[in-house]
């Protein structure tokens, strides 16, 4: 759907149940569903508000599924390999993110581990706590609208892709230094990184919340 297809207003113009906000500018507009493959886009900043796609939800639970696994087994496979002269050591993430032990460097610690591990892995446990049921035409689970809005306010936390960039920058500083050898555990989260993102762009959360909604009503 182009952008002029949806129709601006205001509180007043239309009833509260036919308006969708923009989430970054707050613009209002009169909810008008494109067709499948279509988009609705805010005139104001172009953020994409609808985005409905055939089949998209059991693809976000295989793609969810699938990140679970990889965040989980990345945290315990060797991540990289550093040998120079002679001495080498071998690292996960978990040991990277928990490298700091003492004093108030273990609060750091903490919210390294919380933003490339744990809040990815609670996105994808809220994430298919909403939709398994609703995708398979059950009833919500108890508190899926509030799951569901925690998993949205949790997404600026979720950092793996600052992590990744991160860690491109340090292994090419580092390589002139010493042999790098990259674990099992790096191309598995720079696959999760990828499935992230994809993962994100075939969420409509539009969708998501009427398909609540309409549950509970």
């Amino acid at each position: 759907m182009s952008p002029d297809q949806l129709e601006h207003t205001t509180p007043d113009a239309a009833a509260i149940k036919d308006l969708i906000g923009c989430p970054h500018c707050d613009a209002l507009y009169v909810v008008r569903l494109p067709e499948h493959g279509g988009r609705a886009v805010c005139t104001h900043c172009h953020t994409v508000l609808i985005a409905p796609r055939k089949k998209a939800g059991k693809k976000m639970i295989a793609l969810t599924l699938t990140v679970m696994i990889l965040v989980i087994a990345a945290m315990f496979f060797p991540f990289i390999d550093i040998n120079a002269s002679g001495f080498g050591n071998s690292t996960s993430i978990l040991d990277a993110a928990s490298s700091f032990r003492s004093g108030y460097m273990v609060f750091l610690s903490v919210l390294v581990a919380a933003a490339i591990l744990f809040v990815p892995l609670l996105r994808t446990i809220l994430t298919l706590y909403v939709l398994v049921p609703v995708v398979r035409d059950r009833p919500p689970l108890p508190h899926a609208r509030r799951a569901f809005r925690w998993s949205q306010e949790l997404k600026p936390w979720a950092m793996a892709e600052i992590f990744a960039i991160g860690c491109a920058v340090a292994l090419v500083k580092v390589q002139d230094l010493a042999h790098v050898g990259l674990g099992p555990a790096f191309w598995m989260f720079a696959a999760l990184v990828v499935l992230v993102l994809i993962n994100d762009n075939f969420l409509c959360t539009w969708s998501v919340w009427k398909s609540l909604e309409l549950e509970e009503d």
